[in-house]
């Protein structure tokens, strides 16, 4: 892949919600990528910024949302597209799959009226065309007995079905980037895990660039290349997958390593504290007052990334030194 342009990309990316003193800097300076084919995965405690952050990519957030930075999905200026260029990049270009298929799918359409809309929408054609490529995608995302799930309503099926309409809907247009925010979240952990292998090879059979939000290291492990780890909206550690989870530099993602439940029933220590308020975000670290490894300079200034390997970076004064090795 090498000399190939990335797929997308956010340069700089800040979010605010609100004005005044009030204000919430909900992601603060976040800069990365994902090429086409690769799976990057944001990795983070909630509130971090992830999902503020892919949004960003498609300009979904809500209009009292301050957004600066560079935004691009295949070399376009997203903030700078509007009308029929917006609605093309939406489900044509990229789509998205929510975490909560009962609230993304519309209560009192069928799934295929739902996909086939999408369809005609973005490729035009006709209705029989449209149902017969929302027919295509049910089969393609493993939907059993298809032809008659196509007149179902949402509430008729199960929440690892309707998941897989969600992901349907959001392949039907045939996109070259698809956003994943936490996907498996509202299923329990058989179908979480039938979910992620059909995302896998979808992405892999499609060729799909995909970016996958989730605070389940289990997850990035099993179906990332790249991880790009999130805390107080700023990216403190990034970098391939095996690389980041097996020889973590940031202190903050070897506790969350540390904080994985173990099968020998040994207690997970976690971490101690909480997430700074991001409306008086610290003017140092984010991390230092939870970190065990904070010195002084931790507090002075927050600390600026610095490379720590072939496509590895981290976000600490102590990055050097053994105690981050």
């Amino acid at each position: 892949m090498t000399g190939a342009a990335p797929l997308a990309e956010l340069d700089d990316l800040r979010v605010q919600f609100g004005a005044g003193p009030d204000a919430v800097q909900a992601v603060r300076g976040v800069s990365l990528h994902v090429m086409p084919g690769e799976v990057l995965c944001l990795l983070g405690e909630s509130g971090s910024g992830k999902s503020v952050s892919m949004r960003a990519l498609l300009r979904l957030l809500p209009p009292q949302a301050r957004v600066t930075g560079g935004v691009q999905v295949e070399g376009q200026e997203v903030g700078r597209l509007s009308g029929r260029a917006l609605r093309a990049l939406r489900g044509g270009t990229a789509a998205m799959v929510f975490q909560e298929p009962m609230t993304a799918l519309d209560p009192v359409y069928t799934v295929g009226q739902q996909i086939a809309e999408s369809v005609q929408q973005h490729r035009g054609g006709t209705r029989a065309a449209a149902r017969a490529r929302a027919l295509e995608v049910l089969d393609l995302v493993r939907v059993p007995d298809a032809a008659r799930r196509l007149d179902a309503y949402p509430h008729e099926l199960s929440g690892g079905l309707r998941q897989r309409v969600v992901i349907a809907m959001a392949l039907a247009c045939r996109p070259r980037l698809l956003l994943a925010d936490e996907p498996t979240t509202a299923l329990d952990a058989t179908v979480q895990i039938q979910i992620l292998v059909l995302l896998r090879g979808l992405q892999r059979e499609l060729g799909m660039g995909m970016v996958l939000v989730t605070h389940d290291l289990g997850v990035a492990a099993e179906v990332s290349d790249r991880v790009a780890v999130m805390y107080a909206g700023q990216i403190v550690e990034q970098g391939p997958v095996r690389d980041v989870l097996r020889r973590p530099v940031h202190p903050y993602t070897r506790g969350l390593l540390a904080s994985v439940v173990r099968a020998d029933g040994v207690e997970a220590p976690g971490i101690p504290g909480s997430p700074p308020d991001l409306r008086r975000p610290p003017p140092g670290c984010a991390f230092a007052a939870r970190c065990p490894a904070a010195v002084g300079a931790c507090s002075a200034a927050v600390p600026a990334e610095q490379k720590v390997g072939p496509g590895r970076t981290a976000r600490c004064v102590r990055v050097g030194e053994s105690v981050a090795a």
